[in-house]
């Protein structure tokens, strides 16, 4: 993994710069919001979706932000990643998501939206990512309504008036087993 540490930003990438495994600026109250993947983001160049977790993180009273994914490849449509993930890509994005959680905080901002359902492994990934944290002590959150299937809203689709506020992690999880047994 390659981290390019420039003051206070974070951004872990592999060498070859596919896949980003989080970008953001540390701060003393940080909050860290999982999307689906990461597209073409940087410190120098932040992109719609990590201008809006930027904005409503602040918004909401964190000094920081970091944007970290289900799945770290780097793809500028969802609709572009591949059918079939590399398990090797997963693990090294738990082993990231876990430092960054023992490093800068525990509060979770599930902003995925409907995208988790462009690929059944988003799914399966998440519960990973989920089950990972519940040996942590994490408190997930959401910012915006939620989907009529129970989807947390993606940050491009938030009002900047919104407020964080709790997600039921237990309810969603029982809806995602139930839609992907259809």
């Amino acid at each position: 993994m390659r981290k390019n540490l420039e003051s206070d930003w974070v951004h872990i990438t592999n060498a070859s710069n596919s896949l980003r495994f989080v970008l953001g600026k540390k701060g003393k109250h940080t909050l860290l919001c999982f999307g689906v993947n990461p597209s073409t983001a940087t410190p120098q160049k932040l992109d719609g979706t990590t201008q809006s977790v930027q904005r409503l993180a602040k918004n909401n009273g964190f000094d920081g932000w970091m944007m970290l994914n289900l799945y770290p490849l780097r793809v500028t449509n969802p609709d572009n990643l591949p059918l079939r993930s590399r398990k090797a890509y997963h693990q090294q994005n738990l082993e990231c998501i876990e430092q960054i959680i023992r490093e800068n905080g525990t509060y979770l901002w599930a902003a995925w939206g409907t995208l988790i359902e462009k690929r059944s492994y988003l799914k399966n990934y998440f519960k990973d990512i989920c089950h990972l944290t519940q040996t942590m002590a994490c408190d997930w959150v959401s910012i915006g309504p939620i989907s009529r299937k129970g989807h947390p809203h993606h940050p491009l689709y938030v009002r900047s008036t919104e407020k964080i506020q709790a997600f039921d992690m237990e309810d969603y999880l029982t809806k995602l087993s139930k839609y992907q047994r259809k």
